[in-house]
Protein backbone atom coordinates (compact mmCIF):
# COMPACT_ATOMS: atom_id res chain seq x y z
CA UNK A 1 0.00 0.00 0.00
CA UNK A 2 1.39 3.34 -0.90
CA UNK A 3 0.79 5.90 1.94
CA UNK A 4 2.76 9.29 2.50
CA UNK A 5 4.87 10.20 5.26
CA UNK A 6 4.38 14.21 5.04
CA UNK A 7 0.48 15.60 5.43
CA UNK A 8 1.85 18.43 3.93
CA UNK A 9 2.89 17.23 0.50
CA UNK A 10 1.21 19.05 -2.21
CA UNK A 11 2.41 22.52 -0.73
CA UNK A 12 5.79 21.29 -0.22
CA UNK A 13 5.97 19.97 -3.73
CA UNK A 14 4.47 23.36 -4.84
CA UNK A 15 7.00 25.07 -3.29
CA UNK A 16 9.62 22.74 -4.58
CA UNK A 17 8.00 23.43 -8.40
CA UNK A 18 8.97 26.84 -8.04
CA UNK A 19 12.71 25.85 -8.03
CA UNK A 20 11.96 23.65 -11.21
CA UNK A 21 13.75 26.29 -13.75
CA UNK A 22 13.98 23.52 -16.43
CA UNK A 23 10.70 22.58 -16.06
CA UNK A 24 9.55 26.40 -16.27
CA UNK A 25 12.06 26.56 -19.11
CA UNK A 26 10.10 24.31 -20.81
CA UNK A 27 6.50 26.07 -19.87
CA UNK A 28 5.16 22.44 -18.38
CA UNK A 29 2.70 23.35 -15.69
CA UNK A 30 2.19 20.32 -12.97
CA UNK A 31 -2.30 20.56 -12.98
CA UNK A 32 -2.45 17.38 -10.31
CA UNK A 33 -1.10 16.50 -7.33
CA UNK A 34 -1.58 13.10 -5.00
CA UNK A 35 -0.93 10.42 -2.96
CA UNK A 36 1.93 8.87 -5.10
CA UNK A 37 0.39 10.39 -8.49
CA UNK A 38 1.62 13.93 -10.71
CA UNK A 39 0.31 14.82 -13.90
CA UNK A 40 0.92 17.79 -15.85
CA UNK A 41 0.50 19.08 -19.32
CA UNK A 42 2.94 21.22 -21.97
CA UNK A 43 1.85 23.29 -24.84
CA UNK A 44 3.89 22.39 -27.51
CA UNK A 45 5.88 24.95 -29.58
CA UNK A 46 7.81 25.28 -32.60
CA UNK A 47 11.59 25.21 -29.69
CA UNK A 48 9.97 21.78 -27.95
CA UNK A 49 10.35 19.86 -31.65
CA UNK A 50 12.70 18.09 -33.35
CA UNK A 51 13.49 18.62 -37.41
CA UNK A 52 11.14 16.41 -38.69
CA UNK A 53 8.50 18.36 -36.14
CA UNK A 54 7.86 16.03 -33.90
CA UNK A 55 7.98 16.79 -30.11
CA UNK A 56 11.47 16.32 -29.19
CA UNK A 57 12.41 12.89 -27.44
CA UNK A 58 14.60 14.31 -24.44
CA UNK A 59 11.31 16.45 -23.82
CA UNK A 60 9.09 13.53 -23.57
CA UNK A 61 11.73 11.93 -21.56
CA UNK A 62 11.95 15.05 -19.14
CA UNK A 63 8.58 14.80 -18.54
CA UNK A 64 8.15 11.22 -17.59
CA UNK A 65 10.90 12.21 -15.48
CA UNK A 66 9.48 15.17 -13.49
CA UNK A 67 5.91 13.45 -13.03
CA UNK A 68 7.30 10.32 -11.99
CA UNK A 69 9.83 12.21 -9.62
CA UNK A 70 7.35 14.46 -7.59
CA UNK A 71 5.06 11.12 -7.46
CA UNK A 72 7.55 9.88 -5.54
CA UNK A 73 8.33 13.05 -4.07
CA UNK A 74 4.92 12.99 -2.67
CA UNK A 75 5.54 10.23 -0.26
CA UNK A 76 8.91 10.85 1.84
CA UNK A 77 8.88 12.82 4.87
CA UNK A 78 9.10 16.70 4.68
CA UNK A 79 13.25 16.86 4.98
CA UNK A 80 13.81 14.15 2.26
CA UNK A 81 14.34 14.59 -1.13
CA UNK A 82 14.08 12.71 -4.39
CA UNK A 83 16.81 12.30 -7.63
CA UNK A 84 16.52 9.55 -10.41
CA UNK A 85 18.38 6.64 -10.22
CA UNK A 86 17.54 5.28 -13.59
CA UNK A 87 14.90 5.82 -16.01
CA UNK A 88 13.85 4.32 -19.34
CA UNK A 89 11.53 5.55 -21.57
CA UNK A 90 9.68 3.57 -24.76
CA UNK A 91 8.26 5.89 -27.60
CA UNK A 92 5.84 4.74 -29.27
CA UNK A 93 4.47 7.18 -31.67
CA UNK A 94 5.29 10.99 -33.22
CA UNK A 95 4.16 13.60 -30.72
CA UNK A 96 2.24 15.84 -33.06
CA UNK A 97 -0.11 18.03 -31.60
CA UNK A 98 -1.23 20.89 -29.21
CA UNK A 99 -0.20 19.68 -25.98
CA UNK A 100 1.79 16.68 -24.17
CA UNK A 101 0.20 15.34 -21.32
CA UNK A 102 2.03 13.60 -18.55
CA UNK A 103 1.02 11.24 -15.89
CA UNK A 104 3.18 10.02 -12.94
CA UNK A 105 2.30 7.36 -10.57
CA UNK A 106 4.18 5.42 -7.64
CA UNK A 107 3.81 1.51 -8.58
CA UNK A 108 5.91 0.50 -5.74
CA UNK A 109 7.28 2.23 -2.54
CA UNK A 110 10.35 1.46 -1.02
CA UNK A 111 12.39 2.74 2.22
CA UNK A 112 15.06 3.69 -0.24
CA UNK A 113 13.81 3.65 -3.49
CA UNK A 114 10.59 4.20 -5.40
CA UNK A 115 9.61 2.22 -8.64
CA UNK A 116 7.90 4.76 -10.47
CA UNK A 117 6.08 4.69 -13.86
CA UNK A 118 4.82 7.45 -16.46
CA UNK A 119 3.04 7.87 -19.76
CA UNK A 120 3.10 10.78 -22.05
CA UNK A 121 0.20 11.40 -24.29
CA UNK A 122 0.23 13.69 -27.61
CA UNK A 123 -3.45 15.98 -27.67
CA UNK A 124 -3.90 17.16 -30.99
CA UNK A 125 -7.04 19.15 -31.24
CA UNK A 126 -10.64 17.90 -29.70
CA UNK A 127 -9.64 14.24 -30.91
CA UNK A 128 -8.53 11.50 -27.86
CA UNK A 129 -4.94 11.57 -26.45
CA UNK A 130 -2.57 9.21 -28.10
CA UNK A 131 0.15 7.60 -25.86
CA UNK A 132 3.09 8.38 -27.74
CA UNK A 133 5.67 7.46 -24.67
CA UNK A 134 6.28 5.31 -21.29
CA UNK A 135 8.90 5.18 -18.72
CA UNK A 136 10.02 3.35 -15.71
CA UNK A 137 11.66 4.72 -13.11
CA UNK A 138 13.94 4.05 -10.22
CA UNK A 139 13.41 7.19 -7.87
CA UNK A 140 15.98 7.21 -5.00
CA UNK A 141 14.46 8.92 -1.33
CA UNK A 142 17.96 11.16 -0.14
CA UNK A 143 17.38 11.53 3.83
CA UNK A 144 19.00 14.87 5.64
CA UNK A 145 21.88 11.83 6.78
CA UNK A 146 22.60 11.36 3.27
CA UNK A 147 23.05 15.14 2.40
CA UNK A 148 25.16 15.64 5.59
CA UNK A 149 27.24 13.24 4.68
CA UNK A 150 28.07 14.36 1.47
CA UNK A 151 28.54 17.92 2.43
CA UNK A 152 30.58 17.42 5.60
CA UNK A 153 28.14 19.07 7.40
CA UNK A 154 27.29 16.14 9.81
CA UNK A 155 25.67 18.26 13.21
Amino acid sequence: MIQTFNPDFKEDIKEKLERQEFMKLMGFEVTKIEVGRVEGELVLEQRHKQHKGFAHGGVIATLADIVAGFAAVSLVPKDHHVVTAEIKVSYFHPGVGDKLLAKGIVLKQGRKINFCEAEVYVVKGDQEPLLIAKASASMANITPEDIASRTGNGS
